[in-house]
């Protein structure tokens, strides 16, 4: 992407979370991620996520990042809009970060500092001063996951920042989800930052989602979220309804480990995760399996498993 302009107007839709695919010695295994990309790309994703919360970038270097970032980019070239997350607790490596998404052609996702005691002003600031570093726009990412929660109100500030072209919300309890839609819905972008609980947000007049469990569950995820944009919400209800067993482990064991584990599975390569997080156990695989198995056993999922 150019510009602001070709962002604002390709952002929307249904974005893979891509999980970093670590190898057995901690590297990053890029074949892999290439084939995953690539993977999502052939069945219709409208775009990417790279290096997010669930692609572990709190785990990688800066240098890890940069590679990353110009890797992804080489390989999806303008295909597809690709948001590329340049968060960081220290704004010096995230304006370096967000700098060269920007210049990549992808969009950065900025959060805001991840440090004790932060205020909203101080909040504003930070991002009043990463917006103009990105040709393309910046993306917000409300991230409760990793230590702070931007209220409503306080979007609704962010968004009159010149340059925010969007917001990821993760916040989804359901008020926070109606003020936000009624109140910045057309002003700019607004994305569910979960599949596990989308067809809310979906429904209130966002414009698309981001998911890390099609990773493993690309089929059904994709054909859950095409039915709720064309207005069949029965369908999705169903579809979504399906793979409930597999949200509730994911919901138990944590994301990337069980998204990692499930692919696994299925034959794709999503390699292992990074210390802290740890693979899931073996009591937990075996649940996994039973689920992945009944999915299987669907033909309305897609799922099959590797042999």
């Amino acid at each position: 992407m150019k510009d602001f302009d070709e962002c604002r107007e390709r952002l929307r839709g249904i974005f893979n979370i891509t999980v970093t695919p670590f190898d057995a010695q901690g590297a990053i295994d890029f074949p892999a991620l290439r084939e995953n990309i690539e993977r999502v790309i052939g069945l219709g994703y409208d775009g990417l996520l790279i290096g997010g919360t669930y692609g572990e970038f709190p785990v990688m270097t800066v240098a890890e990042r940069r590679e990353l970032f110009t890797q992804v980019m080489a390989c999806v070239g303008d295909r597809i809009p690709v948001m590329l997350c340049s968060a960081s607790s220290d704004p010096r490596d995230a304006r370096e970060l967000t700098i060269l998404a920007s210049d990549l052609g992808g969009l950065p996702m900025v959060t805001a500092p991840f440090v004790s005691e932060i205020t909203d002003a101080q909040i504003i600031s930070y991002f009043k001063e990463m917006a103009p570093l990105s040709k393309t726009g910046i993306l917000v990412y409300n991230a409760p996951g990793i230590g702070i929660t931007l209220s409503p109100a306080l979007l609704d500030e962010l968004a009159d920042i010149p340059n925010v072209v969007g917001i990821k919300q993760g916040d989804l309890n359901p008020t926070a989800i109606d003020q936000i839609a009624n109140r910045l819905r057309g002003r700019l972008r607004l994305f569910c930052a979960s599949d596990l609980a989308f067809l809310g947000p979906m429904m209130a007049g966002f414009d698309g989602i981001s998911t890390t469990n099609s990773g493993a569950l690309p089929e059904i995820i994709i054909n859950t979220f095409r039915a709720v944009e064309q207005g069949d919400a029965a369908t999705a209800r169903d579809l979504h309804q399906l793979w409930y067993d597999y949200r509730a482990l994911a919901r138990k064991h944590g994301q990337p480990q069980l998204v990692k584990a499930a692919m696994a599975l299925r034959g794709f390569n999503g390699g292992t995760v990074r210390e802290p997080l740890k693979p899931v156990s073996e009591a937990a695989l075996a649940e996994l399996t039973r689920v992945m198995q009944v999915l299987a056993s669907d033909p309305r999922t897609g799922v099959t498993l590797a042999r």
